[in-house]
């Protein structure tokens, strides 16, 4: 079989760009199909938006040539405390902290704007020679043949392939269209995005705040500035982002409190409805998902595109070694090692972010006593702890190739 392009990636956020790197490293003809123009990602402006990359999504960006021209715009998270509180009252008595110096690998991880990454991640992609942006066209259909996938574009163009992967988010058109249905649930909570500036240095701390309503996450940018992730009802959140700027920063300050001395708003507002969506499969023949096309769950846990990498790491993993043995890497037996790979992963986490949140998002005086105990105990034995913060740093499990630092 002949093919125009050995992988279609429908998307062109950040996971798509990172498979296709990965893939042409390993020797593919890789089209990625982004709807979006390309001068669209990465502008220039600052928005606060921002990536919690974890130290093993570092080292598959560094892995695949990303991280050189992200890292003098990184911040190191060299401490993460959680809390327990109310607004206006400041956080409960027990803090549960995590200092990057309990484990030899270094930072636990970084934070990293989505301008700097997005921009970063097209400069790679434009310049590799194994791969072919398309953008400002979607994908209409797409045909699945015994030996071959064909998408057809908008712009009238048909492309056919070995392998059609999705990157195309929590509404993947790619995974409708192959008839995978979706398993989930709205959490009924909005999260409120935005950026600050302030008076006091952050000293690379990311903290994570649990309110009733939901938690409030402040995780450190470059300078004196912090990315907000505030997570109120769908209403109250609407209401709150309805506000003008000093509106909306008379609420914020009773949450966030006065360590940072005086706080004032940097960059624009974003909301983002939260719900738990998950693939009743992640493949099926000649076609695989991936990020939030096969998983979108709660940001509690800041784990959203770390999940998405896994899986990147993971996919390029199988279709490389099934190339090297000379299978048909579109087939269903082999995209199937992909996803009892990331399953049982995923499952996990779900499970954790649906339980935390459950417990914290709430003002239960008896599971605030528990929550705060809970804490309090993790905190007072360092075993617990490092293997707490070698879980959020990534480094625990079945972890691919590209997430250990190393080539495939």
């Amino acid at each position: 079989m002949t093919f125009d392009t050995d992988i279609v990636i429908v998307g062109g956020g950040l996971n798509g760009p990172a498979l296709a790197l990965a893939l042409g490293d390993a020797g593919f003809d890789v089209t990625v199909i982004d709807a979006l123009p390309s001068g669209t990602r990465g502008e220039d402006a600052f928005d606060g938006r921002g990536y919690a990359l974890a130290l093993a999504s570092q080292r598959l960006l560094k892995a695949i040539g990303v991280w050189d021209a992200v890292a003098p715009n990184a911040t190191p998270l060299l401490e993460i405390k959680i809390s327990d509180g109310k607004p206006g009252q400041g956080p409960g008595p027990f803090v549960l902290e995590f200092d990057h110096a309990e484990i030899d690998e270094g930072p636990m991880g970084y934070m990293v704007e989505d301008r700097f990454l997005s921009r970063a991640f097209l400069d790679a992609v434009t310049a590799h020679p194994k791969v072919t942006l398309i953008d400002k066209t979607s994908v209409t259909d797409q045909e699945i043949g015994p030996a071959s996938v064909t998408v057809s574009l908008s712009d009238g163009r048909r492309i056919t392939a070995g392998l059609l992967v999705g990157c195309d988010g929590r509404r993947s058109g790619t995974a409708e269209r192959a008839g995978i249905g979706r398993s989930g649930h709205d959490y009924g909570q909005t999260a409120l995005v935005c950026a600050i500036a302030h008076e006091k240095p952050h000293h690379g701390t990311a903290h994570q705040f649990f309110m009733p309503a939901g938690p409030l996450a402040i995780l450190p940018l470059p300078g004196n500035q912090c990315s907000i992730v505030w997570t109120e009802t769908h209403d109250e959140a609407a209401r709150i982002q309805a506000l003008d700027d000093e509106g909306y920063l008379e609420h914020l300050r009773p949450r966030f409190g006065d360590f940072l001395g005086n706080i004032s708003l940097a960059g624009k507002r974003f909301t983002y409805p939260l719900n738990l969506t998950v693939a009743n499969a992640f493949c099926s023949d000649r076609l695989a998902l991936v990020g939030d096309a096969a998983h979108g769950m709660h940001p509690i846990a800041g784990q959203g595109l770390n999940a998405g990498l896994k899986d990147v790491g993971a996919l390029a993993e199988v279709l490389t070694l099934a190339k090297r043995r000379g299978e048909d890497f579109g087939r269903v037996d082999v995209l199937e090692r992909y996803q009892q790979w990331r399953r049982f992963d995923v499952t996990q986490m779900v499970l954790a972010t649906e339980a935390t949140n459950t417990l914290f998002s709430n003002d239960n005086p008896f599971l605030r006593v528990a929550r705060d105990v809970g804490l309090g105990v993790v905190n007072a034995f360092p075993a617990l702890r490092r293997g707490f913060i070698r879980e959020a740093a990534g480094l625990t499990g079945d972890v691919p190739k590209l997430l250990q630092g190393r080539q495939i």
